[in-house]
């Protein structure tokens, strides 16, 4: 891992708190990641299960976490499985957890190589009454792939029919939502390394240079700085580009008297930022420009004082179009007397700005959390309305990212130029 090491103590609570919401004699089993076939002879590179890094703090792959708070043999109460390196491993792939640096990691004493797995989960499952296996239960995911944990369950429940199965997602989506001190730490650090390289490609952007040249500068930045990369494919989007909303592309030349659409962000010991601005490929917003810019802008500094513990989720968001229908109207977009006859379910602003101003942020870019429940203290929340306008050619999008508090909230990315005339300042500077 690039990342410097990660308190335990952030494991040690989040597993303490999983386990006290599991029913009395429950067994609960994580697995880490798949390892994807990338072609021939390569797999991708290996991103860890989000679930299970929350609970381990370990990033390598073919890992098993199991916890039975009730197990009569107290040594099984919380075992990590790893794979057991060895001479020709060590060669081809480099270093694996040993046992001692996987307890330092996880804050877990018991340690087991994977070989000896089903023996042990043998010798204990049978005085569990539930199991509680991890499924993907995020709703922008649609299952396609049988990944590690279901293939899981298929086996377990040939092998024992009788048992209670329990969905340890229910357990997980309440808890991952509401943020500690050493999580909000590390996505404040994901999103000062944005910062960073946004500040970097303010000073290297001029007319000529293709998106992919600025999307180099940020990867430069970012592993210059211990991120594992990015959090998500960037998006630099220059010109009419911008109106695609998840153009990925970056291959065409930013012209003189564009705008860039930026959505890229850091991530940082598997948590992240979410970072957009719109910038000036010459270092000057045109009139127009900066006045759609300052637009989205009043938009989002208004839904930033609407992310408070309480909120709920759609009445949020329908009062940010009220405000955005109004910025809409006073940039000519929309006309007054068709907002006053549009079917409420219809509304006009959605031609203009047709996404969500917020989602939750954490160990998923879209994290673990329910549409259906009050935001909380402890939540992050991004922020990033935009107006998009195919017919001039250009759409601009500002994002910061959102941590409620019991005292309001905070912007972690209130450091990143946001004004106008602050970016064309550094550009120009």
């Amino acid at each position: 891992m690039k990342y410097l090491p990660v308190n335990n103590e952030l494991f040690t609570l989040n597993r303490k708190n999983f386990v006290s919401r599991l029913k009395s004699c429950s067994i609960a089993i994580f697995h880490s990641n798949d390892e994807f076939p990338r072609n021939g002879d390569q797999t991708f590179l290996f991103k860890q299960n989000p679930d299970f890094f929350y609970l381990t703090g370990i990033d390598q792959e073919q890992s098993i976490l199991l916890l039975f708070p009730d197990c009569p043999n107290s040594l099984y109460k919380e075992v990590l499985f790893l794979r057991q390196t060895n001479e020709q491993i060590a060669i081809w792939e480099g270093h694996k957890y040993t046992k001692e640096e996987a307890r330092k990691s996880s804050g877990i004493k018991t340690i087991y190589w994977l070989n000896e797995f089903d023996i042990i989960l043998h010798t204990i499952i049978n005085y569990a009454e539930n199991i509680y296996i991890n499924t993907n239960e995020n709703d922008r995911y649609s299952h396609t792939v049988p990944y590690r944990d279901l293939r899981l369950f298929e086996s377990l429940r040939s092998k024992y029919p009788l048992h209670h199965y329990e969905r340890s997602a229910l357990i997980l989506r309440d808890l991952r939502v509401v943020k500690s001190p050493i999580e909000v730490k590390l996505t404040k650090k994901a999103c000062e390394i944005t910062r960073d390289a946004f500040i970097r490609v303010l000073k290297f952007i001029k007319p000529g240079l293709a998106e992919y040249e600025i999307e180099a500068e940020i990867t430069h930045e970012f592993l210059k700085q211990r991120a594992t990369g990015h959090a998500y494919s960037p998006i630099i989007a220059s010109g009419n580009n911008a109106n695609v909303l998840h153009y990925t592309d970056n291959n065409q030349v930013c012209k003189d008297g564009d705008v860039i659409l930026f959505d890229f962000a850091a991530e940082y010991a598997n948590y992240n930022a979410d970072m957009s601005r719109t910038v000036p490929v010459n270092g000057r917003y045109t009139k127009r420009q900066r006045d759609v810019y300052n637009a989205v802008l009043r938009v989002m500094r208004a839904a930033t004082k609407l992310i408070v513990a309480g909120a709920i989720w759609n009445d949020y968001h329908d009062e940010v179009g009220k405000i955005m229908t109004e910025e809409l109207i006073g940039l000519g977009l929309l006309n007054k007397q068709d907002v006053a006859k549009q079917d409420p379910k219809m509304p006009l602003y959605k031609k203009y700005f047709m996404h969500g101003t917020s989602h939750h942020l954490g160990l998923d870019v879209h994290d673990f959390a329910s549409r259906y429940k009050p935001f909380e203290v402890g939540n992050i929340l991004t922020c990033e309305p935009g107006i998009y306008i195919p017919e001039e050619g250009f759409a601009v999008r500002i994002e910061n990212d959102i941590l409620i508090t019991n005292d309001g909230n905070i912007d972690l990315m209130a450091d990143i130029p946001v004004e106008a005339d602050h970016i064309e300042e550094i550009m120009n500077g």
